[in-house]
């Protein structure tokens, strides 16, 4: 790297470590280069685009563990703020420090726009349901899955629907999860665990001083 390219790399550190909670600024230098090296190894890649659908739903399935696919693809639509169907630099700094060590605020946000499937501030009953029978046709069943899948989705409606309008808002969801956080991901994985979040860290910020 050119002695320009570094000046560079350190000021944009520095920017997005003030504007970016959760990461110092060293290591946000460290996921930027990590971010520059992921990018590098995509095919076909137009300059300057970022992070492509395909390889960041990679990076989920394999370091995190996330398999549910309708999943993965909102977790980048989160990430990728300005929908243009990559992930900059920025995005990605911004995303990781609320899927790495967000607050139960920030997780509450995220998840909720993850399973926010068409963006109109409310998660439906159709939402629920697309949802949950990814994961519950995985488990084998006697009885008809969808069947189940619409009374699961039914009993999470009268848990969660707080203004009784067949549908969860916003608050509504929020006010479940704080009055218990085991529903924070109740409609699916879609933040990782502590053991990835520890192995993913460990080798990204490794050698780095302790804070």
């Amino acid at each position: 790297m050119s002695a320009a390219s570094r000046k560079a790399a350190e000021s944009l550190a520095e920017s997005l470590s003030k504007q970016v909670k959760h990461f110092s600024r060293t290591e946000t230098r460290r996921l930027i280069h990590q971010f520059e090296g992921r990018c590098g190894q995509q095919p076909g890649r137009r300059a300057g685009s970022g992070l492509d659908r395909g390889q960041f739903r990679n990076m989920l399935h394999r370091t995190f563990g996330l398999t549910h696919d309708i999943i993965m693809d909102r977790v980048f639509s989160v990430f990728d703020r300005d929908n243009d169907g990559y992930i900059g630099v920025r995005e990605w700094i911004a995303g990781l420090a609320v899927f790495l060590r967000g607050s139960l605020d920030e997780k509450i946000k995220f998840c909720f726009e993850v399973y926010d499937l068409n963006g109109d501030g409310a998660i439906s009953r159709e939402e629920m349901f697309h949802m949950l029978k990814w994961s519950l046709s995985r488990q084998p069943a006697e009885e008809d899955p969808e069947e189940g899948i619409k009374d699961l989705v039914e009993i999470v409606l009268k848990k969660m629907d707080h203004g009784h309008n067949s549908k969860v808002s916003y608050a509504d969801f929020e006010k479940t999860v704080r009055e218990e956080n085991l529903l924070l991901e109740a409609f699916g994985t879609c933040l990782p665990n502590a053991k990835s979040i520890q192995a993913f860290e460990q080798q990204t910020f490794q050698d780095l001083p302790q804070l």
